[in-house]
């Protein structure tokens, strides 16, 4: 019984607080990041990080080829 509770409570309480949070005069920070031109500095660091991440796991998986290839040669 106080499970239901608890969870019919934790509900109530996530969905009173989306609306508080949906209420708010700040401007979002994408807008705001637009209006002086930093947004582009934003989507460029975060394609830098995408891309050294893919190619760090692309270089991993031919070490981890290579090492697995000379495995099979000594087996």
């Amino acid at each position: 019984m106080y499970r239901y509770r608890y969870n019919l409570l934790l509900f109530l309480v996530c969905l009173s607080s989306g609306t508080l949070l949906a209420q708010s005069g700040v401007e979002p920070a994408p807008d705001f990041l637009r209006s002086i031109g930093k947004i582009y500095v934003v989507v460029a660091v975060i394609v830098v990080v995408f891309v050294g991440l893919a190619v760090y796991l692309w270089r991993l998986d031919r070490r981890l080829t290579s090492i697995e290839n000379q495995i099979e040669d000594h087996a």
